[in-house]
């Protein structure tokens, strides 16, 4: 990923916000989800209502800890095969993470851009249906998605830990996490699955099958390449390749985005109890939804 200094500059930046940050002060509520103050602000989210998308833009759209750094990589990568233009993005890429003169500054920025979100659908600029903009949707399991994010702030130093793995799924559970309930977010999403400006990836099926991941991505945003081209992005793309490289990509940070992308990692957390309220959770929110089969739950969540 280009533009890497900008992504470390500001990782560095709220890093530093959080050494002086608690647990308990971590978050304020903007329209009914909570965010971290230290990424976020309720001027920048204003601000963001009169962001001026283009027909062009790519948006990579997933809940914390599914895999958004992993995608803007390959999406990079797709663009510079069919331009031959090494993509670069002067902006930390999170749409609503910065300062409340980022959207000016991005009307500069030659196209295509990528613009990656945690947020719901229906919170996104309007700009963005109105040009019909490209959303890419990716998602993993809740149980190793909800693992992933503990590690991430029990292990990142000066990021707000929490007291134990079974304080972190409590307050999971409620959604009283950065950008809210995973369960909000795919019940939010599940209902534009079928839009024909937005495609689903799932998180599992590019670990099993990165090479016919990569084609549907590159389908889908209209580029034509060649069989040697998507198995080249194929091949510096792995997950492997990606935490290789992510102390030079993402700075200090990046081992720990890309910290083990293990499938099933969950069991070595959960307890027989969690599991059940997981599994319960899944079926009240998501059982008989297109979404919810997608997420293929039996074979990646049932012990």
């Amino acid at each position: 990923m280009a533009g890497e200094s900008k992504f470390i500059e500001y990782i560095d930046d709220a890093l530093e916000k959080s050494k002086e940050t608690e647990l308990s002060r971590l978050f304020f509520t903007y329209q009914g989800i909570p965010y971290p103050v230290t990424m976020c602000t309720s001027e920048t989210f204003q601000a963001l209502d009169a962001f001026e998308a283009r027909s062009d833009d790519i948006v990579i759209a997933s809940y914390p800890k599914c895999g958004s750094n992993w995608i803007l990589h390959i999406v990079s990568e797709l663009i510079f095969a069919a331009s031959k233009k090494k993509y670069t993005c002067p902006e930390f890429p999170v749409l609503e993470c910065g300062d409340t003169e980022k959207y000016q500054r991005m009307k500069l920025f030659p196209s295509p851009r990528i613009l990656t979100t945690h947020l719901h659908y229906d919170k996104l600029p309007q700009s963005v249906f109105k040009e019909k903009v490209k959303i890419l949707v990716i998602f993993r399991n809740p149980k190793d998605t909800a693992v992933s994010f503990f590690h991430f702030h029990n292990d990142v130093p000066d990021i707000p830990s929490y007291a134990s793995w079974d304080e972190f799924f409590r307050q999971f559970i409620k959604g009283q996490v950065s950008w809210g309930s995973y369960f909000d977010f795919a019940i939010n999403w599940n209902k534009y699955i079928d839009d024909e400006n937005v495609k689903f990836i799932l998180y599992e099926d590019l670990k099993e099958n990165l090479v016919a991941g990569i084609k549907q991505i590159s389908e889908f945003l209209g580029f034509s390449l060649t069989d040697e081209q998507i198995q080249a992005i194929s091949d510096q793309s792995t997950f492997q390749a990606m935490r290789e490289n992510s102390q030079e990509t993402h700075g200090a940070i990046g081992p720990f985005l890309f910290r083990k992308g293990e499938v099933g990692d969950w069991k070595n957390l959960f307890n027989e109890t969690q599991n059940q309220e997981m599994d319960e959770r899944f079926k009240e929110c998501l059982a008989g939804t297109s979404l919810g089969g997608k997420l293929k739950y039996e074979s990646h969540c049932l012990a």
